[in-house]
């Protein structure tokens, strides 16, 4: 064989260590790069879960606190009525305020003295939904009536 031949071959197999060796390198360089970048993403993940967990339990804890108020609200200074004339009724308001019923009721009152009060309790932030704001609206625009309806049972 010739020198030229072996010359040749020793280049070939050079070239082909050497594409080997650095297409190694550079997959390292490559895989290292991707590893850092999904710790990353992992890390901004685990982050963004303890976050939105401790908003979950915030919101919770607020929720909890407000359905509180609202059970408590005739017992508490602010409350301007008295406790037995106000029935709970949780949605879409809060209570139904018969104010002067008890006194009415007791023959310490008049007629006229009696007031209907719808009544939504709110806590921190909260704000009235929009059918809540629905109502206030028919109240104030004098869209409310009494009814009385009867209802017979036939003996069979």
């Amino acid at each position: 064989m010739s020198i030229w031949m072996a010359m040749l071959i020793g280049a070939c197999i050079g070239v082909v260590l050497t594409t080997l060796i650095l297409s190694q390198t550079r997959n390292g360089k490559i895989k290292a790069e991707y590893e850092r970048y999904i710790a990353e993403l992992q890390l901004e993940h685990q982050q963004a879960l303890t976050q939105a967990q401790k908003r979950s339990v915030n919101t919770s804890r607020a929720v909890l606190k407000g359905k509180m108020a609202e059970q408590f609200a005739p017992i508490l200074p602010e409350f301007q009525y008295l406790p037995s004339d106000a029935k709970f009724l949780g949605d879409p308001v809060d209570y139904v305020v018969f104010d002067g019923y008890t006194d009415l009721r007791d023959g310490q009152g008049k007629v006229d003295d009696v007031e209907i009060v719808l009544i939504d309790i709110k806590s921190g932030g909260a704000r009235l939904t929009k059918g809540q704001q629905a109502i206030a609206q028919a109240i104030q625009q004098g869209r409310i009536r009494f009814e009385t309806i009867r209802i017979d049972f036939e003996d069979s």
